[in-house]
C-alpha cells in the first residue's frame, strides 16, 4: 500500500521594527540581560493599553504584496486566549477571521504553493530553564516583539519542498528588508502539518503539528521522520493522533507534546483596545511600488543576462549584497573589456567567498572593492597572470584593501613572458630533479606533472602549467 503525504507550513518570523508590536519598548530578542525592555504593556499590567505598531503591519503588507496576497479592506486583532507563563497577560493579541493578507503564492521552480493568510502578532516571552534546580525563569524582552505568520495550503508534496519553501520564504524577507530571518538566532521559526492519506482516497489524513523546527535541515528530518512513523502506525491497524509534536534533533525524531488544540479552544474575540484597521489605495499603491526586484526575478535575470546555470545564479542571490556586489563587479569587469563573467562568478563563489568564511561584502571590514575584483579577473582572462598568483593577490587584496597591480608590481607576481627566461627555469628544473626527468623519458607521464608542480614553484606561480609543460616537454624530448 502506497501513501501519499500531505504537508503544510506554518512560518513566524520576527520584525525587525525599532519598537514592539504595542508599546514603545526597544524591539530587540537578542538582548542578552533579562527583562531590560519592558514597560507594563507589554507585561500586561492591568488597566494598560496597546496601540498598533504601524510599521510593522506595512511590512507584513509588503510580504503580502510580494506573495500575491489579497490585502485585506478591513482587518483587526482578536485575543487568543491561553495560560503559560510567557504569556503575561494570559491571552495573546494575534489575529483570527480577518487576518491583514489572504491567499497569494510562492513559486518553487515548477510548483506552485498556495498561501492561506498571513498574519500579525505579538511574541511571547522566553522561558529558561537552568540546569539543577526544579524552577523556571521567565525574561519578558521578547514578550510582544512583532511576529509575522504565513500559513500554507496543504500544497506541499515533500520534506525536500517544504525545506526548499522555507529558504526561498526566508531569502524574500530577507529583500523586503522586513526581518532578519535568522533560524539560529530564533528570528524564523517554523511548524510543519504533516499527513499521510492511502493512494486513491481523496479525504486528508489526521493532521500531526510538529514544532521546534530551527533549522532548514530540522524541518527536512522532522517531516521525513514524522511520514515514515505515521506509515507505520496505519499499516499497524492503529490510528494516527492529531498532536503537537516536539522535534528532538539530537534523536532525531518526534515525540508527543500534547493533544492538538481546535480554535475554539482559544476562545478567540476581537480586541476590544484595537479598533478595526483600514488601508487606503494609496498606501498600498505606495508599498507596491517600494517593493524591489524579488529573488526569483533576480535568479532568471541573472541567468538569462550574464549567462550563468541555475546553480551559480542561486548562489549569487541567496544574499541580496552578494548579488548586488557581483552586478557592481561584472559591470565594471565589461567596462574594462572582460568577457568572460563565468570565470569572474567561479572566483567570486570559490575564492572570495572562500576568504569572508561566512562573512559579508558589506562588513566594514570587507576591504576587495568591485573595481579591484573585477581588474583581478581581467588580468586573469588576459593571461598576464596565472590562477596560483591570482589566488595568493586575492589574499592580499583581502587584507590590505590594495589593487592587484600594485600587489603584483610590489611582490614581483607578473606571470613570466621571456622565452629565455622559462627555458632557464625549465632547465633549472630538469637540473635539480633528475631522476624525474629519467621517469618521464622511460613513459612515466606522472613525472612531468611532478616537474610541472616544481617549476610552478620556482617560479612562485608566474608561469601557467600550460607554458610548462610545452618547455619541459621540448627540452626532455631533445
Amino acid at each position: 500500500m502506497n501513501y501519499i503525504p500531505t504537508i503544510g507550513l506554518e512560518i513566524h518570523a520576527e520584525l525587525n521594527t525599532r519598537s514592539k508590536m504595542f508599546c514603545s519598548c526597544f524591539n530587540d530578542p537578542l538582548e542578552k540581560n533579562p527583562n531590560v525592555n519592558v514597560c507594563p504593556i507589554c507585561l500586561g499590567h492591568p488597566g494598560t493599553l496597546p496601540v498598533p505598531n504601524e510599521a510593522a503591519m506595512q511590512k507584513v503588507l509588503r510580504v503580502g504584496l510580494a506573495l500575491n496576497c489579497t490585502i485585506a479592506e478591513y482587518s483587526k486583532f482578536d485575543r487568543k486566549n491561553y495560560f503559560y507563563p510567557d504569556l503575561p497577560k494570559g491571552y495573546q493579541i494575534s489575529q483570527y477571521d480577518m487576518p491583514l493578507c489572504k491567499g497569494g503564492f510562492l513559486q518553487i521552480g515548477e510548483r506552485r504553493i498556495d498561501i492561506t493568510r498571513i498574519h500579525l502578532e505579538e511574541d511571547t516571552a522566553r522561558l529558561m530553564h537552568p540546569a539543577g534546580v526544579a524552577y523556571s525563569l521567565v525574561d519578558f524582552n521578547r514578550a510582544g516583539v512583532p511576529l509575522m505568520e504565513l500559513v500554507t495550503e496543504p500544497d506541499i508534496a515533500s520534506a525536500k519542498e517544504a525545506s526548499t519553501f522555507a529558504q526561498e520564504f526566508q531569502i524574500l524577507l530577507r529583500y523586503l528588508g522586513v526581518s532578519d530571518a535568522d533560524m539560529e538566532k530564533g528570528q524564523m521559526r517554523v511548524e510543519a502539518n504533516v499527513s499521510i492519506r492511502k493512494e486513491g482516497e481523496s479525504a486528508l489524513g489526521t493532521k500531526v503539528e510538529v514544532k521546534n523546527l530551527n533549522s532548514f535541515r530540522a524541518v527536512e528530518q522532522a517531516i521525513i521522520f514524522e511520514l515514515k512513523r505515521q506509515e507505520k502506525v496505519l499499516k499497524s491497524g492503529s490510528k494516527v493522533m492529531q498532536e503537537t509534536r516536539g522535534w528532538d534533533d539530537k534523536k532525531e525524531e518526534t515525540y508527543s507534546q500534547r493533544e492538538k488544540e481546535e480554535a475554539h479552544d482559544y476562545r478567540y474575540f476581537p480586541d476590544p483596545d484595537i479598533p478595526l484597521l483600514s488601508f487606503s489605495e494609496e498606501e498600498i499603491a505606495r508599498l507596491r511600488a517600494d517593493i524591489p526586484e524579488l529573488p526569483q526575478a533576480r535568479r532568471s535575470r541573472f541567468m538569462e543576462e550574464y549567462g550563468l546555470p541555475l546553480q551559480e545564479a542561486s548562489f549569487l542571490v541567496q544574499e541580496s549584497d552578494l548579488g548586488d556586489y557581483y552586478e557592481k563587479t561584472a559591470s565594471e569587469f565589461k567596462e574594462l573589456g572582460g568577457t568572460n563573467l563565468k570565470l569572474l562568478c567561479n572566483y567570486l563563489i570559490s575564492d572570495l567567498q572562500g576568504q569572508l568564511q561566512g562573512g559579508s561584502v558589506k562588513d566594514k571590514e570587507f576591504l576587495v572593492t568591485p573595481e579591484n575584483f573585477a581588474e583581478l579577473i581581467l588580468l586573469l582572462e588576459q593571461q598576464k597572470i596565472t590562477s596560483p598568483v591570482a589566488k595568493r593577490v586575492l589574499k592580499k587584496m583581502f587584507v590590505t584593501g590594495a589593487d592587484p597591480d600594485h600587489i603584483i608590481e610590489e611582490s614581483g607576481l607578473a606571470q613570466v613572458q621571456d622565452v629565455r627566461e622559462i627555458e632557464r627555469m625549465a632547465q633549472e628544473t630538469i637540473a635539480a630533479n633528475p631522476k624525474a626527468a629519467e621517469d618521464f623519458k622511460k613513459g612515466k607521464t606522472a613525472a612531468l606533472q611532478f616537474l610541472i608542480g616544481k617549476m610552478a614553484a620556482v617560479s612562485r606561480g608566474a608561469i601557467d602549467p600550460a607554458t610548462a609543460d610545452k618547455a619541459l616537454r621540448r627540452i626532455l624530448t631533445a
